[in-house]
């Protein structure tokens, strides 16, 4: 990304004021995929790729937001706003509507936005964008909001403006990111616990396949609809269930014997997945990586077979990233359907890794992919 003060002159070129700065980090989930809307706990990490947000207020009361990586300038009138148009607007339309549902003053402003957080490359590039654009509404209007309320106004943007009924994994983890640190977010309590990450030790690679299957949106939101139906027939029998971490998989596996097959292996894997956040998050503090990388592989095995949410681009950059030296693990994250995959990687082993990893799945596709080497990093912030 070009530099802050390059920013600043090109917001002063285009708007003619003087800008406030604030970002907000992309993360990488290590493990604990399609749990969070399960109640689940999960382990990701805020990342060094950020979504910065300049912004200045105006006299008059319509937002301009312009993003420099579309090339588009939209305004937005906070009395009009309304969900569901599919342009990349919707999340700032969004965030000033949750907010204002918060009792913020959001007022009229200029925004610049720009990132180096790819859109669909699995980085939470949408969180990003929403926890940024809520830091600057915030603070333009001189609001002061707790950053679990920040993190709860942008994924309600997301799931009633914009569309997607994501869970507040990847908003906590903008909001809460420590660098050189791991996050274990339990996204029932909203508790947060950074988890040492020792960049001088191992390093986080994101393998962005380059893949978009058009399916992915409405079968996320499908996958969640089969975990609610899951909960409903558990809760006829124990009506204390209110998500599925409020079971085991050993606990439920004779009663969905008998459910239909794709609500089994939603259950299944979203169940096994919780425990294996857990042993995780045990193998992260005694720095067994080896340990975790094996829960890595069972991971992504489970969101392919159980969860049915890979993709033939997934499976091959996985299989191809376990064939290198220095991997402890390797699974897809995000969504699904396409994407990235994520892989820890010792720390001496990671540019070699990356470079010779993109060099195979080029060769077995024709598509170049690209690769970030990431390092955990610093919540979100107004940028001096």
């Amino acid at each position: 990304m070009s530099d802050l003060a390059s920013l600043r002159d090109e917001f002063r070129r285009k708007f003619g004021a003087e800008p406030r700065a604030f970002r907000a980090p992309g993360r990488a989930n290590l493990i604990g995929e399609h749990v969070d809307y399960n109640e689940g706990c999960v382990l990701p990490l805020a990342i060094d790729r950020d979504c910065t947000v300049l912004a200045a207020r105006r006299d008059d009361a319509p937002i301009r937001v312009h993003s420099r990586e579309f090339g588009e300038t939209a305004e937005i009138a906070l009395d009009a706003a309304r969900p569901g148009s599919g342009h990349w607007s919707q999340y700032v339309s969004g965030v000033a509507w949750a907010l204002k549902e918060l009792g913020v003053r959001v007022a009229g402003a200029d925004l610049f936005i720009a990132s180096d957080v790819a859109p669909g490359g699995g980085l939470s590039s949408s969180a990003a964008l929403e926890v940024s654009t809520a830091f600057a509404f915030a603070g333009l209007s001189g609001a002061t909001i707790e950053r679990v309320e920040i993190a709860r106004a942008c994924q309600r943007a997301e799931n009633e403006f914009v569309g997607m009924r994501c869970g507040i994994m990847d908003q906590l983890a903008a909001c809460f990111g420590k660098r050189e640190h791991a996050l274990l977010i339990d996204c029932r309590t909203l508790a947060v616990r950074p988890l040492p990450l020792d960049s001088a030790r191992v390093r986080v690679v994101v393998a962005n396949t380059m893949a978009r299957h058009e399916l992915a949106a409405s079968e996320y939101n499908r996958r969640r609809e089969e975990c609610e139906e899951a909960v409903r027939r558990i809760a006829e029998t124990r009506p204390a269930v209110r998500a599925l971490r409020d079971v085991s998989w050993e606990e439920i596996a004779e009663m969905a014997a008998h459910w239909p097959e794709p609500i089994r292996r939603r259950a299944r894997h979203v169940t096994r997945e919780i425990a294996r956040v857990h042993a995780a998050a045990q193998a992260l503090e005694r720095s067994d990586y080896e340990a975790f990388g094996e829960l890595m592989r069972q991971s992504h095995e489970s969101l392919d077979r159980d969860y049915q949410v890979s993709c033939v681009e997934l499976n091959l950059m996985v299989r191809l990233a376990r064939e290198l030296p220095g991997v402890y693990g390797a699974r897809m994250t995000g969504g699904g359907f396409g994407g990235s995959t994520v892989n820890l990687v010792r720390a001496d082993a990671a540019e070699n890794f990356g470079s010779e990893l993109a060099r195979r799945y080029e060769a077995e596709t024709g598509i170049h992919p690209e690769i970030t080497l990431c390092r955990p990093a610093d919540a979100a912030s107004e940028i001096a």
